[in-house]
């Protein structure tokens, strides 16, 4: 891979129904239904409405053999209204199901953590390597007789990894940790290999952005090593909804695609499907058109470890860098001071002109000419102004600089003066790339200067910004780089506090930076039993006001329990209008009545002293 160089990984063509991916293919998409597969004509409404928005896959949730038989009247259904779009059977627990599901979709989904061994119950578990190997043979005996029935039937499979149902067996002997994500995804890819069975697309999904690229890129690092191309498909599970969702799956989908990884994927929204894909659409266009683009000569600096990066160490300037968090820059060129108290800019850059009337609480950033000491205002200079910069006795200046601007000249300035911020700027079609560059030269050099980095977009609508800055900043952070983000949107109609609530979203979202509530939501499908959009509006509107908390609203137990397990509290569909209430992996109460039960979670929340008014 080039690291600041964008290309495809080159991955196997694998065969799905009349829709190939991978090889020369471009990018799939696609979506999930989360209507009961046994109601056949609703499954083939919803899914006309995916693939009329563009999904080019459909997936249906397959619980058991009824459901996989039933499988034929959808894809009869579909054809003979003139879609031919593949189908996907989603398998948990039953192997029986994956064997009868792939007599009758294109691709069949399977989850490592549930297909033969027991599902989790998060006890630690003893093995002899003999009696370890005995468990990966039980494996094999399962396995193999469904990949025989796929191979005569032309049918993909999907090894979809969860870091919500990993098995006890695996976590007992890796750990909760991304390399037990690898090791259940390759346990069952070596026997493909073995079996010579190539139609296979691989998924390892979490919905902590960090794991969830961390693990990506362990599993294209260790199936190169062993000689594998599978295809990956990527996607951020339970990434909740609205500008949440949007922020999250644009941040971990896009920091692996910048890097030339996946072959499709699925935008997971607490939403009407077909709503997730012009969403995925977007993402998909952003990223790869910049492909190629002018070359970027970037040099990875030693030590940097792509697989297992850490945060870059600097030395604080004010409370930028060092061991502060992240923070967000606004820039205000055109007098309006107007923040909000909850998502309040750290500085606010003003250009040429110093309002009279600024908000307290708020750092403010001037261009150097203008510049007179005033308290709590600091100067910024630009990378053509080293002499002045030099000169300037401020206790914390800002130096705006590009790529090519960081010369021998400017990183000497830079070795004299540590109080410096770096505000990296870029206006290459493949900012991330340069970005990178400027990081690695400093690293290279020895030198410990904060960065910030300048986004600068042109969008009329904030879901394109909330994609496109999310997907820019998404590797940045994964790799240990952002010190913090100044996010400006020159000439749209978007308002600054949307443009700052959108950067603080997505120093959140890379868990970087706490201000608000988290939502861990799964997407629904057709194992939920209760109203998801609905729930999570209430559990919203109770919740909201509580920064920090972290609350998992999930429809089923397929990823409940493990998705949600570093969420304080769980909200778990149980049963057809019963839910269970979690603290943590404890489960509090089960199978209460769907309409008392966001009073109760609210109840709960209270009785462990978590809530405020």
């Amino acid at each position: 891979m080039d690291y600041f160089n964008y290309s495809r990984r080159q991955a196997n063509e694998v065969y799905v129904g009349a829709t190939p991916m991978g090889g020369a293919n471009p990018i799939r998409i696609q979506s999930m239904t989360n209507t009961v597969t046994m109601d056949t004509e609703a499954c083939i409404e919803q899914a006309k409405r995916i693939i009329d928005a563009g999904g080019e896959y459909v997936r249906l949730t397959t619980q058991g053999v009824r459901e996989a038989e039933n499988l034929k009247y959808i894809n009869v259904g579909l054809r003979s209204q003139g879609y031919d779009t593949p189908l996907v059977a989603d398998v948990h627990f039953n192997p029986n199901v994956a064997d009868v599901a792939a007599l009758y979709a294109e691709k069949v989904r399977i989850n490592p953590g549930n297909y033969v061994d027991a599902a989790r119950t998060f006890k630690k578990l003893e093995y002899t390597d003999e009696e370890y190997a005995q468990e990966i043979q039980k494996i094999r005996n399962r396995f193999v007789p469904f990949l025989n029935i796929c191979k005569e039937n032309h049918t993909a499979i999907r090894i979809g990894v969860n870091h919500g149902s990993l098995s006890d067996r695996i976590m007992s002997r890796y750990g909760d940790t991304p390399a037990g994500m690898v090791e259940s995804c390759m346990e069952f890819l070596r026997i493909c290999v073995e079996e010579d069975f190539t139609n296979v697309v691989i998924s390892i999904k979490a919905s902590n952005t960090v794991i969830m690229v961390k693990t990506v890129r362990l599993l294209a690092e260790q199936m190169e090593k062993e000689g594998m191309n599978f295809p990956l498909h990527l996607g951020v599970t339970e990434a909740g909804d609205g500008e949440d969702g949007r922020i999250k799956s644009a941040l971990g989908i896009g920091a692996l695609l910048a890097d030339g990884l996946g072959d499709t994927i699925r935008v997971s929204l607490s939403e009407a499907p077909e709503a997730e894909i012009p969403v995925a659409r977007k993402l998909v266009d952003y990223i790869v058109s910049r492909e190629n683009h002018p070359y970027i000569p970037g040099a990875e600096a030693p030590g940097f470890d792509y697989v297992n990066p850490v945060r870059r160490t600097t030395k604080a300037v004010g409370n930028i860098g060092g061991e502060h968090v992240p923070v967000v820059i606004s820039a205000r060129l055109d007098g309006n001071m107007a923040v909000s108290e909850q998502f309040k800019p750290d500085y606010i850059y003003c250009g040429q002109q110093l309002p009279e009337t600024r908000p307290s609480g708020v750092g403010y950033i001037v261009d150097a000419n203008v510049w007179k000491g005033e308290e709590g205002v600091y100067p910024a200079f630009n990378y053509q102004q080293l002499i002045g910069l030099h000169h300037c006795e401020a206790s914390m200046k800002f130096l705006f600089v590009p790529y090519m601007g960081l010369t021998e000249e400017a990183m000497a300035c830079l070795r004299l003066h540590p109080e410096v911020v770096i505000v990296a700027q870029s206006n290459h079609p493949n900012r991330l790339g340069e970005f990178r560059g400027i990081v690695h030269q400093l690293m290279t050099y020895g030198l410990e200067n904060p960065v910030v980095f300048f986004q600068l977009y042109q969008e009329e609508e904030l879901e394109n910004l909330q994609i496109k800055s999310a997907a820019d900043m998404g590797a940045l952070i994964f790799d240990g780089f952002c010190d913090g983000i100044l996010l400006y949107n020159h000439g749209g109609k978007i308002s600054d506090v949307k443009v700052d609530e959108t950067a603080f979203g997505i120093l959140q979202a890379g868990r970087v930076r706490t201000s608000k509530t988290e939502y861990i939501s799964c997407p629904g499908c057709g194992r939920t039993l209760y109203n998801l959009e609905s729930t999570i509006a209430r559990i919203k509107a109770a919740t909201s006001h509580l920064k920090g908390l972290k609350i998992g609203i999930m429809g089923c137990i397929v990823n409940g329990p493990g998705e949600m397990a570093d969420a304080d509290y769980g909200y778990v569909g149980a049963g057809r209008g019963k839910i269970s209430l979690y603290k943590k992996k404890e489960c509090i109460e089960k199978n209460i009545p769907e309409e008392q039960a966001v009073e109760k979670l609210i109840e709960l929340i209270k009785a462990n002293g978590d809530y405020c008014e």
